[in-house]
């Protein structure tokens, strides 16, 4: 029991450094502001990761095309690993490390968003799917861990759980994730009238 409590606290005490970071809080703030700035243009927000933070950038992209708390029409956002065909064909012909990147420049456009989760941040698909939408003229979005790893660079706005503790820092993720959703959500809705 008492690893399983430790286990609960780690992640209790990771959240409560993020709490008390008044730069970091607003941080979420001003993404929230410029993923509605972003939608009120007609502009799309994708998302990309890998492993667990694939499947956090598929939740959280569902989260804003679906709904999150309130019954309302949908947003354009979609996670980017989701067409398995593509996926593997690009893994195959090219490299793994441009699947992200040249999804991005086929179907970006410039006001998009582009959210990367990584918690090293120093995924190479990731990296050069950052670089892409740079050039492209898409702001780009950093959920990493406490390092920022190549990532920290590339990012228009960073939000780096301080945690080197891979668990602790995808939990945060989410966390974090839900409150811009929540933020997007109300603000979009209630501006929009929608």
């Amino acid at each position: 029991m008492e690893k399983i409590r430790n286990i609960i606290q780690a992640s209790i005490d990771v959240k409560q450094q993020v709490l008390e970071n008044e730069s970091m809080l607003q941080t979420v703030a001003t993404i929230a502001n410029e993923i509605v700035a972003s939608l009120q243009a007609g502009n799309r927000i994708y998302f990309c990761g890998n492993g667990g933070s694939a499947a956090d950038a598929q939740h959280l992209a569902a989260e804003f095309s679906g709904r999150f708390y309130t019954d309302r029409k949908a947003l354009p956002a979609e996670a980017l690993h989701c067409n398995t065909s593509y996926l593997t064909a690009v893994a195959n012909d090219y490299s793994y490390d441009v699947i992200y990147a040249r999804l991005v420049e086929g179907i970006g456009r410039p006001g998009d968003v582009l959210i990367g989760l990584s918690t090293s941040g120093n995924s190479a698909n990731i990296v050069r799917a950052f670089e892409t939408a740079r050039h492209i003229g898409i702001r780009t979005v950093g959920f990493t861990g406490q390092a920022g790893g190549l990532m920290r660079g590339l990012s228009d706005h960073l939000l780096n759980v301080p945690s080197s503790d891979t668990p602790r820092i995808q939990e945060s993720h989410i966390l974090l994730g839900h409150i811009i959703c929540q933020l997007v959500e109300e603000q979009y809705f209630t501006h929009e009238g929608n």
